[in-house]
């Protein structure tokens, strides 16, 4: 199977999806991210742009990403971007990676930048449509960032229900806190749900709720087979 992962920003991957990555990989399953803001600017520790970038290389590598799409939209602003230019860039990664899942943002995500990918991304999707030589996408999900999906303030919106649950282990969860602390000043002290704590609590939570000890819950929007 061959996922690719649609982020905003350099750690979303880990958040959302980091202990799955890790079990995918070692199944031999090919997983690639798309990040469309990979710019220092605006992160709460402010780590130089290179930094930053040694920091994606050390988690994407440890915990097998295959391949990474780098774009450099500007942080915190992507609303001022051309909606157009954010589905593009989308769209080549899809051309490269050839995925059959694609994994983003839940739009009602209270970081904006999380909305402007979502939507982009739900868009970017449809190009085997407008191209048919494309293979066809067979599923897009949507997947929980701690501190921006649990908030759920957007109301307007349908909130993040998830459907799909990835049994990840004890060790995928470990891998998740790992990956996360190679970014700095990404983990916090608990209660902050980027705390290892809250990650594993919720881990347990997804895992009890699908009957399994710990996992990492999507929510399943498109499905082709």
């Amino acid at each position: 199977m061959k996922y690719l992962l649609v982020v905003a920003h350099p750690d979303d991957e880990v958040l959302g999806v980091g202990a799955s990555i890790y079990k995918w990989s070692r199944e031999g399953n090919i997983v690639d991210v798309a990040i469309m803001s990979t710019e220092a600017k605006a992160r709460a520790f402010r780590p130089e742009d290179k930094e930053l970038d040694d920091d994606l290389n050390a988690s994407a590598n440890f915990l097998g990403i295959h391949k990474k799409f780098e774009a450099t939209f500007p942080n915190i602003e992507m609303n001022t971007v051309p909606h157009l230019k954010l589905v593009q860039f989308i769209e080549s990664a899809i051309r490269e990676s050839e995925p059959d899942i694609i994994i983003t943002h839940h739009p009602a995500d209270t970081n904006n930048d999380h909305l402007q990918t979502s939507m982009a991304c739900q868009e970017a999707i449809r190009l085997f449509q407008r191209q048919p030589m494309m293979k066809c996408v067979k599923e897009f999900w949507y997947m929980e960032v701690p501190s921006c999906t649990e908030w759920a303030i957007n109301d307007a919106m349908n909130l993040f229900r998830p459907n799909c649950y990835v049994e990840v282990e004890k060790e995928g969860v470990d891998a998740k806190c790992k990956a996360l602390g190679m970014y700095r000043g990404v983990m916090r002290p608990y209660p902050h749900p980027r705390s290892g704590e809250y990650i594993t609590g919720l881990a347990t939570i997804r895992g009890s709720q699908w009957g399994c000890k710990y996992a990492e819950a999507f929510q399943v929007v498109l499905r082709r087979y």
